[in-house]
């Protein structure tokens, strides 16, 4: 987690925001950044409304509904009505420890799912500092094109929010809403692959893209509203595996495919934990043989309902609104 703490100048708030944030953790690890702003033009890049604003992995989580940018002092109001210079220890802990809602299949393995959801914050960007416009800019060029679009064509896009599209994508790369490459180009904005992988999709444009995984295939559809076809093939013997949506319904080819969801052991971007351990799999037998020779990749074999109410969960809100 990355903890961002806007402030003015020698705040008098941010001592005790910080001693709080400290107790609310209680030991968690988290990489807590200090911002200084002076000038609402640089409040509004950032989202601040206030000093001190408090950002949980880039989102405000005590932002009141159309608040200004601001760089006067902020004040927060408890449970019992009472107003102070910073969030309470509780406030800050309950929006640290995001609960998952009730009913939603994506967060029933959260271990193991962590990556692909950014560990339940959602793949969606906040919409402070460009973040959602340069990432629903991305994701609607390769649904158009097929491609990935260059920074330039982006830049008009990020200079809406007075940022450059170098600045914008990095801190997408950073929270890993997409990955770059060592010379800043995009090589995926999930769900979608620059570079050709096992999963083509077939959109209803004619155009094929590449998705990064079995989950992210299953997610196009909720996430343009479309009708496609995903075609992949079975990791053990390279049997075609084939999902057809239309009108928002899906059909499996074979009919008795499943999905394998899993991840690596370790910490990284889902590109590099998990991405490669999404797969279609033929049959259970095959995913079971498959998981027996990967002891390497923790995971389970899922439904075709579970696998898709995953991947339209996790993608299907990205070119929303609001």
């Amino acid at each position: 987690m990355r903890i961002t703490i806007l402030t003015v100048p020698e705040c008098p708030n941010v001592p005790v925001v910080r001693e709080r944030i400290t107790q609310a953790l209680d030991g968690r690890a988290a990489v807590i950044d200090l911002v200084e702003v002076s000038e609402e033009g640089e409040a509004a890049r950032w989202g601040m409304t206030g000093s001190p604003t408090v950002l949980l992995d880039g989102i405000d989580p005590f932002r009141i509904l159309d608040a200004p940018p601001s760089v006067s002092c902020r004040l927060y109001r408890d449970t019992d009505g009472r107003t102070d210079g910073a969030p309470s220890v509780q406030a800050l802990r309950e929006a640290s420890m995001p609960q998952a809602a009730e009913g939603q299949d994506c967060c029933e393995a959260t271990d193991l799912l962590d990556p692909t959801g950014r560990a339940g914050r959602g793949r969606r960007a906040p919409a402070e500092r460009g973040l959602r416009l340069v990432q629903q800019a991305v994701l609607r060029h390769f649904a158009t094109t097929g491609r990935v679009p260059e920074a330039a064509l982006l830049e008009a896009v990020a200079a809406q929010a007075g940022r450059s599209a170098g600045e914008v994508l990095a801190e997408l790369d950073h929270e890993d809403f997409l990955t770059l490459d060592a010379s800043g180009r995009i090589k995926a904005a999930y769900p979608f692959s620059a570079a050709e992988t096992r999963h083509q999709v077939r959109l209803a444009n004619g155009v094929s893209v590449s998705s990064m995984c079995a989950i992210d295939a299953l997610g196009i559809s909720a996430m343009l509203g479309q009708d496609l076809t995903v075609s992949s093939t079975d990791p053990v013997d390279a049997q075609p595996v084939t999902v057809s949506f239309t009108g928002g319904a899906a059909t499996w080819e074979p009919a008795e495919a499943v999905v394998f969801v899993g991840r690596r052991e370790g910490e990284g971007p889902a590109a590099a934990v998990c991405c490669d351990a999404l797969n279609f799999f033929a049959s259970q037998g095959s995913a079971e043989q498959w998981q027996s020779t990967h002891p390497e990749v923790r995971g389970e074999i899922v439904s075709q309902a579970r696998a898709t109410r995953i991947g339209q969960q996790t993608f299907g809100p990205l070119l929303q609104n609001g």
